[in-house]
């Protein structure tokens, strides 16, 4: 799958390119197509977390997006943990709730130290956590839950990252 999605990629990136004249030479759009193959694939693969749909209650809570799947029962184990950490903790700022033992989690912490609690709390191997665009991602437990934890603005935080490896929220580099 990866080879044809490089391929229309960089389909899509000359056709891009001629619309907008953009001065962009066959091997710089090839190379852009093999650079953001995997994010490209990734975004293919993976359900969007809130994605729009019938069966979906959703609500704002204090500038928070809450999504709730209709069919949930509001007592699961879930939904207790994404109300208790949507309003004790202030760097939350979505919950998805698919199902009874899936919480989603979209957080954006203040600090690197944060971000080591969120993984912390969430059972997260910072060798798991993926970086996305703006945001990481990574899956853990909490509570017999699983969550998907992202970290909004988090990429920015990981500027430094001997610091981050060293306060243990990037997993140590290979040799």
């Amino acid at each position: 799958m990866s080879r044809d999605v490089q391929h229309r990629l960089h389909t899509a990136l000359t056709a891009a390119a001629d619309a907008l004249d953009l001065p962009l030479g066959s091997l710089h759009l090839e190379r852009l197509a093999v650079e953001l193959t995997p994010a490209v694939t990734a975004l293919l693969t993976e359900p969007e977390p809130y994605a729009a749909a019938d069966d979906v209650e959703e609500s704002q809570v204090d500038g928070c997006c809450v999504r709730t799947q209709l069919d949930v029962d509001l007592d699961s184990a879930a939904a207790r943990l994404g109300l208790m950490l949507r309003t004790s903790q202030h760097d939350v700022i979505a919950t998805e709730i698919p199902d009874g033992d899936t919480l989603g989690l979209t957080v954006r912490p203040q600090s690197l130290d944060c971000w080591r609690w969120w993984m912390g709390r969430m059972g997260v191997d910072p060798a798991a956590v993926v970086t996305d665009g703006e945001a990481v991602t990574a899956t853990g437990s909490c509570e017999g839950v699983t969550v998907h934890l992202r970290g909004e603005g988090v990429p920015e935080l990981l500027v430094d990252r001997g610091a981050a490896r060293l306060i243990g929220v990037l997993a140590p580099s290979r040799p």
